[in-house]
């Protein structure tokens, strides 16, 4: 399991308790031992990079984005406003954090505590006052006159006096708080293979910000000259030295398999969010067919910084049984700071500051027992399969909605899930085969409800267990030994 962190507001919140300005180093020893209890294997530290001025500054004077700033903090200040986290001018640990020094210092407290940490980088662009503007400017993307004319949202002038491009992708305006790299330059590749190998020495692994821009393909369609490959050399090159660094690729487009091929070790799997948020459990069940070769490096997810907080754009019936689908599947299990409180207020990363939010104890309730089953070693054993819910009877089409998956331990026990992924009433039969022929009666512990159910062997194989479920409902069955 993975759990993101937004570095700058966590620690901003600390400041605030302890009445004075604090580091990486203030972060206090409870605060590590609840991620532990929590069962993370990674945390992902967003945004420790240094920061400039100038992106700051943009910050503070993009009109839209202090409409947005202000809608999601009312009581919104000039000092909460720092600048994006994706608009890095250096690769070294914020000052202001703490430096390098201040993160090894952490990382030394997560690894005593089993935790490995993740940090991001960002290939596509760096902020504008980075000093390779001055000393490099060949590794940054040009731009003309007419250009500039033309296309304002994608070019502006340097105070040097050029015209650059902003960072982007090939199908938004460019993001006026970065500058765009050239990836057909060799010496760039050089350097930012470099700045890998640094910020590889300091986690043990990094979440890459939108991955696919890079490739070839998509940095000809968005800039009109060829790329020169960089993933595949690059990974192989630091996972010769640390074979269990690992890569996290945010990518969309369908290119997962892709970048999958290229050597990430994850992908964030988008395109299982959007079906979970906006299609049926058909679409959900279609995704779920892909090989596990596939699905087990796949990142699943509901929010993270980019996205709305899936407590304010689902109800929480439905937001329980997207959960269920979406973290008891094969991959990585990615969470997000406030995920588990039901927070509603998605924050900018150009924001230091969050909004005080009340804990929802019925959404904290649900992530605590998911959670404890996450943490079962049933759970991390097990082998996965997809399986196919049947009519509970001739005629009722309605097990169409029921999305059904089980676990099987080498001890041959099974955690059994289904979710009526519907707003209507589903039924359905589901064949389950017991290993055991000693067995008469099976009994499952459903884990997120707490209570005993039983059925005798030979009804769970044919015509199989009966599934009754009301709209959004689901079934989490833990077979024991009672």
């Amino acid at each position: 399991m993975l759990y993101q962190i937004n570095t700058r507001a966590l620690l901003n919140e600390i400041a605030r308790d302890c009445g004075r300005s604090v580091t990486l180093d203030d972060i206090p020893d409870a605060i590590l031992d609840r991620w532990q209890s929590m069962g993370f294997e990674w945390i992902w530290l967003l945004s420790v990079w240094q920061t400039g001025d100038a992106a700051r500054q943009v910050s503070r004077s993009h009109h839209d984005w202090q409409q947005e700033f202000a809608r999601n903090l009312p009581d919104l200040r000039e000092d909460d406003i720092q600048g994006s986290g994706f608009a890095i001018t250096d690769y070294h640990v914020h000052q202001q954090m703490g430096g390098d020094e201040s993160l090894a210092r952490l990382r030394e407290r997560l690894k005593a505590r089993g935790l490995k940490l993740m940090l991001d980088f960002v290939p596509n662009h760096m902020a504008p006052d980075h000093v390779w503007i001055e000393s490099h400017p060949e590794w940054f993307i040009t731009g003309t006159e007419e250009q500039l004319r033309r296309e304002p949202q994608n070019y502006f002038r340097h105070p040097s006096g050029q015209v650059f491009a902003f960072g982007r992708d090939p199908y938004f305006s460019g993001w006026p708080d970065t500058i765009q790299l050239d990836y057909s330059s060799p010496a760039l590749l050089q350097a930012m293979d470099g700045e890998m190998q640094r910020i590889a020495s300091q986690c043990d692994g990094v979440r890459c910000d939108m991955a696919m821009l890079i490739q070839p393909d998509v940095f000809q369609r968005t800039w009109g000259r060829p790329a020169l490959p960089f993933w595949e050399q690059t990974i192989q090159q630091i996972k010769s030295n640390d074979p269990k660094f690992c890569f996290l690729a945010e990518v969309y487009w369908d290119r997962e398999w892709e970048l999958q091929q290229l050597g990430f070790d994850y992908c964030y799997d988008k395109r299982l969010y959007d079906r979970l948020l906006h299609e049926n459990a058909r679409s959900v069940h279609m995704h779920l067919v892909a090989g596990l070769d596939y699905q087990n490096r796949q990142a699943r997810f509901l929010e993270n910084h980019d996205e709305p907080r899936i407590a304010s754009v689902l109800e929480k019936s439905k937001h329980f049984a997207a959960a269920i689908v979406c973290y008891l599947t094969p991959g990585l299990q990615f969470f997000h700071e406030g995920q588990f409180e039901g927070r509603r207020i998605k924050i900018s990363p150009h924001l230091v500051r969050r909004p005080v939010e009340e804990q929802n104890p019925e959404i904290a309730g649900f992530y605590e027992r998911l959670r404890g089953l996450l943490k079962l070693p049933m759970r991390t054993d097990a082998k996965w399969l997809l399986l196919d819910a049947k009519p509970a009877w001739d005629g009722n089409t309605s097990h169409e909605s029921l999305i059904c998956f089980r676990w099987k331990s080498p001890d041959n026990r099974q955690l059994v899930i289904a979710v009526n992924y519907s707003d209507k009433p589903s039924q359905g039969r589901l064949r389950i085969n017991i290993d055991s022929s000693c067995v008469a009666e099976v009994v499952w512990h459903e884990w997120m409800t707490n209570t005993i159910l039983r059925h005798h062997r030979g009804e769970l194989f044919n015509p199989g267990m009966l599934l009754d479920l009301a709209p959004w409902e689901y079934r989490v069955l833990l077979e024991t030994d009672d």
